[in-house]
């Protein structure tokens, strides 16, 4: 009794008119959760049967989606729960986690992005030495540094946030990102600092070893024949455009942060909104439309329970 005494709640205060629309904001959360939950799964599922998709490429893919599945549970059963409460409150250090889950996962995306623009360089540029470089052993280092890495860093972030001294309790978002930061009633250089070097080795970082990849490729490619041209279109155009996607909503995401409070509370919603609804979708389908080999497997899998 005294511990539950002791516990700090936050308020949750991004929501829009939750009384007159709680059941409506429901049932498109809940369809959406689900949308995510199976079209990722699908994919995933798929790789993980058919042999021919046993590769570098689809495992790092099946690695990307679990991301997203991850990142989605972590922000969308805690909506759902919101929408049908009376109070929409979270306790300070679930909103802790919530965080630390919310941006080691995000950052983990561009990780993957880079192991993954990794694996078509070797391809594509050292295709006789690919066998060789992309292991088994070496694909599971790069996916274990991809989710421990900042995973590490962002627990060290989370508990010096958690240490802090709060002068406020209302949060103007509808799940905890580093909004938490204004509760604070002293700004943290040290936070500061370290979050930089957080942002330095989890984003750009590995932004500008993906430019510098994709760019040997593009030389390659333009003095190559058609095929590997074709090739290399098929395999890089879905990766490119899921580095400038997640790029942008984590530029967004910082932007939403230092603005939110010359904004409406409608406002900061929809802005808010991107940045958990758009990659989730996005992903399957860029990879199930895209990647020719997901895409037939998928047709197959479709046309079968058509005709069962």
């Amino acid at each position: 009794m005294e511990e539950e005494m002791n516990v700090t709640y936050l308020i949750l205060d991004g929501h829009v008119e939750l009384n007159k629309y709680r059941y409506f904001y429901f049932m498109i959360v809940f369809i959406v959760y689900l949308l995510i939950i199976c079209s990722n799964c699908t994919i995933v599922y798929l790789i993980w049967k058919h042999q021919n998709l046993h590769e570098p490429m689809y495992i790092f893919i099946a690695a990307l989606l679990l991301n997203s599945v991850l990142f989605s549970t972590n922000i969308y059963p805690k909506l759902l729960i919101d929408f049908l409460s009376e109070k929409q409150i979270i306790s300070h250090q679930a909103c802790i986690a919530q965080y630390f889950m919310f941006y080691a996962l995000g950052d983990s995306e561009f990780l993957l992005l880079a192991v993954m623009s990794y694996d078509r360089y070797v391809s594509i540029c050292k295709p006789l030495q690919y066998p060789t470089i992309m292991r088994k052993t070496t694909i599971i280092v790069f996916l274990a540094l991809a989710w421990l890495v900042p995973a590490c860093q962002l627990a060290v972030l989370a508990a010096m946030s958690a240490n802090q001294k709060l002068c406020s309790f209302t949060l103007k978002v509808i799940f905890c990102n580093n909004t938490i930061y204004k509760l604070f009633c002293v700004a943290s250089r040290e936070i500061s600092i370290f979050g930089i070097c957080n942002l330095l080795n989890d984003v750009v970082f590995p932004v500008i070893f993906i430019i510098f990849t994709y760019t040997k490729i593009l030389m390659i490619c333009y003095r190559s024949s058609g095929d590997i041209r074709k090739k290399a279109a098929q395999t890089c155009l879905p990766h490119l455009l899921l580095l400038i996607n997640h790029f942008l909503l984590m530029t967004y995401d910082l932007i939403v942060v230092r603005v939110e409070s010359n904004l409406s509370k409608t406002a900061r919603l929809i802005m808010t909104l991107p940045l958990v609804l758009y990659n989730p979708i996005f992903n399957p389908i860029i990879y199930g439309l895209k990647m020719k080999e997901i895409s037939k497997h998928l047709k197959r899998l479709f046309s079968q329970q058509k005709m069962n």
